[in-house]
């Protein structure tokens, strides 16, 4: 291995490849260390369609879209006593925006892409910690996986860290990662074959259903299984676990009992893999961005599975990250300025996210259960978000509110269709999503910065003229 390089990323999950590409295209040295070899597990199917601009800008949709994976045409909620759906269709193209993908190859098919565009990818490689030199990150020493024996260091000019739940920089030398006091979930799932299609939905649409405890998700994918997933409260979870003899298939399968709309996509299904298990714990790192470093991806922060955010934040995060530190190393934008924009859009993304699956959860009409009312936001949790700058940015018209609780009421409403009459709180999701606070547009300039792609990718003053392309 190099022992330098320009930019060092830790990690080839979607975030990690996603920046990599996007950074090699730009024409720096970029150094990817990832720490399993390709193509190896991982869950978060669903796929929404707001990564497909981000895969076109990398030149990877093409791609994605060729390689057979299902199609995803929405969403479809069984929420109490109601139901709803999503369907990508009304956002205005014929063709498929969004995909229910095996992660696997989808990871894999990211990896190669960032490859292709000049990345230096090597696997099986960790990174065990990060030097300092002072506050500024300055190099990383990593170990092979395979012979813990080999190992070496690598200086870099800048690192981001992709490296997931794990979270080097985060976890291990920031210290700075902060677990949220709702959405302390675990997630139990296993894959099916032989499983019926939705009689309801959207074409190839994840199902979203609730039961008293938690939820389960139904998600199909092109190998012909069907991934079926149940969340739950840690503490429900654990009581169940105990109760049941520690049997983690038999807490799923009381779970599963009680969902008929599952139960009916698995009659005569087999049950093709083992139970997985994975704590949903969500949480933030105070900061994502320091001397030298970026956090990104799940290095960074991770929400609930809810809404199928995982992959949007992962790539949405590269793609901020690649543009911030392109305009630092061509030396248009200061780094703290840079670093300033990333910091502040990325949370804004995450918070924003936050509001509506916590909203969403207390739009569940049975207030009387656990599960549902332990995932509501607590009044210093609402305030250390600072919800009245974030709740104007996702809805016009409320500037004139005067504190955070007001702000959350009145999202609430108009998530639950309070406002428009409408019942179904996922169509007025919708709306609050079809809002314009986007990076890319001046008016929206963060310290005075925007994202541009063109003629480059990067970060430009909203002061300054637009760079003549020829």
């Amino acid at each position: 291995m190099r022992e330098s390089t320009q930019i060092l990323i830790i990690g080839g999950g979607p975030a990690g490849s996603t920046a990599a590409g996007l950074l090699a295209r730009e024409g720096f040295q970029v150094t990817l260390l990832e720490r399993d070899r390709f193509p190896r597990y991982h869950i978060g199917e669903s796929i929404l369609p707001s990564c497909r601009p981000i895969f076109e800008l990398l030149g990877v949709w093409d791609k994605v879209e060729a390689h057979g994976f299902q199609p995803k045409g929405g969403a479809f909620f069984q929420w109490g006593s109601e139901e709803w759906e999503v369907r990508f269709s009304n956002l205005g193209d014929d063709t498929p925006n969004a995909w229910q993908v095996i992660r696997s190859e989808f990871d894999q098919l990211l990896l190669d892409h960032a490859c292709e565009l000049g990345a230096e990818v090597i696997e099986g490689v960790s990174v065990r910690d990060i030097e300092f030199d002072g506050d500024r990150a300055v190099a990383a020493r990593w170990y092979d996986t395979k012979d813990p024996e080999r190992s070496g260091r690598i200086e870099f000019g800048h690192v981001i860290d992709a490296s997931g739940r794990g979270g080097v920089l985060a976890t291990r030398h920031l210290k700075n990662r902060r677990f949220h006091d709702v959405f302390r979930n675990v997630a139990a799932w296993t894959y099916w074959k032989n499983a019926k299609p939705l009689s309801k939905g959207p074409s190839g649409a994840i199902a979203v259903c609730s039961v008293e405890d938690g939820w389960f998700w139904a998600i199909p994918l092109h190998d012909g299984t069907l991934s079926v997933g149940l969340v739950t409260g840690r503490d429900l979870f654990n009581d169940s676990r105990g109760r049941l003899n520690g049997d983690i298939q038999a807490v799923y399968d009381e779970a599963l009992a009680k969902c008929p709309t599952v139960l009916e996509l698995l009659d005569g299904a087999e049950q093709v893999s083992g139970m997985k298990v994975e704590q949903d714990y969500s949480y933030v790192a105070e900061s994502f961005a320091g001397p030298g470093y970026l956090l990104s991806g799940d290095a960074a922060c991770f929400l609930d599975p809810l809404l199928s955010t995982g992959v949007h934040l992962a790539t949405y995060s590269a793609m901020l990250g690649a543009a911030s530190l392109s305009s630092v190393l061509r030396g248009e934008v200061a780094e703290q300025d840079a670093w300033r924009f990333y910091n502040t859009v990325y949370h804004h993304a995450y918070q924003r996210l936050l509001i509506l699956v916590s909203v969403f959860y207390e739009s569940y009409r049975g207030k009387e259960h656990h599960f549902y009312n332990a995932q509501r936001l607590t009044s210093d949790e609402r305030d250390h978000l600072n919800l009245q700058a974030a709740f104007d940015r996702i809805i016009t018209g409320i500037a004139d509110l005067n504190d955070a609780e007001q702000a959350y009421r009145l999202v609430q409403e108009h998530l639950r269709g309070a406002e428009s009459g409408d019942p179904n709180p996922l169509n007025n999701l919708n709306r609050v999503h079809e809002i314009k606070q986007s990076p890319f547009d001046p008016a929206n300039a963060v310290g005075g910065l925007y994202l541009v792609t063109e003629p480059r990718l990067g970060l430009r003053s909203n002061e300054a003229p637009p760079p003549d392309p020829s």
